[in-house]
């Protein structure tokens, strides 16, 4: 190796050790709450979402504030049509047999592409935080559960794992687990690894790559993954219902 590669290589180390350590730090931790003889630690994470579900909550008290029946404003006409539009997505995937589970996706999918676009503002997306991302997944799995005793009841809901034959009983048990380590690595590996190449490209090419490319990577891939997450939730759940 020349000393000019040697160099390249030392440099392109120390970008890529320096950026590990940024995205990766051993200590994320920004609160400490005394618990017993220690401490219960709040990460940097945690606090972000609790930022994001503040903030979307007080954009959701702002706009439904003096509904009307009639001759409603501007602002609520935008915000039917936000509502109406984010439904009739998530209930097209859903079906007739589990329409009653809109609502709930609709949040979901919201809560998520707010957390991939909180990026843009400087913040680190909460859902890069393996934590966050395996807690949407079992929230989402235990709907898809919950919706399938609830429709065939508690006794069918478990002689619907020996089905279509008792032989791949254990295989149906497995899957209610591989579901949200699916949902919940899918989702982490891909924010993860947008940041990743956005925050590389920031330190090598600073000045025009990184603004082009962050329409695709902070919005469009953002919210891509958002609507990949509540498009598989929403078959688990019209499976189950059906």
């Amino acid at each position: 190796m020349t000393e000019t590669q040697a160099a390249e290589s030392s440099g392109i180390g120390a970008i890529i050790r320096g950026l590990i350590e940024e995205l990766i730090g051993e200590d994320k931790t920004v609160i400490e709450v005394p618990f017993g003889n220690g401490f219960f630690n709040i990460s940097s994470s945690t606090v972000t979402m609790w930022i994001i579900m503040a903030v979307l909550i007080l954009i959701c008290i702002i706009l439904s504030a003096n509904l009307k029946v009639y001759n409603i404003s501007k602002r609520q006409a935008i915000t039917e049509s936000i509502v109406v539009g984010l439904r009739n997505l998530v209930g097209g995937f859903l079906g007739h047999t589990a329409i009653e589970y809109t609502d709930f996706l609709v949040v979901t999918l919201v809560l998520i592409g707010a957390s991939n676009l909180s990026g843009v503002f400087g913040a680190t997306p909460p859902t890069m935080d393996l934590n966050v991302t395996i807690a949407l997944a079992l929230v989402s799995i235990t709907m898809v559960e919950y919706a399938g005793i609830k429709k065939r009841k508690f006794g069918g809901w478990l002689k619907s794992f020996a089905q279509p034959v008792a032989i791949i009983t254990p295989m149906n048990i497995l899957e209610v687990g591989i579901r949200p380590l699916s949902l919940c690595m899918r989702l982490f590996g891909n924010v993860l690894g947008a940041t990743i190449i956005m925050e590389l490209l920031k330190k090598v090419v600073p000045v025009i790559a990184p603004a082009v490319l962050s329409v695709y990577f902070d919005f469009f891939d953002g919210l891509l993954q958002a609507y990949v997450f509540i498009f598989l939730t929403s078959l688990y759940i019209k499976e189950a219902t059906e």
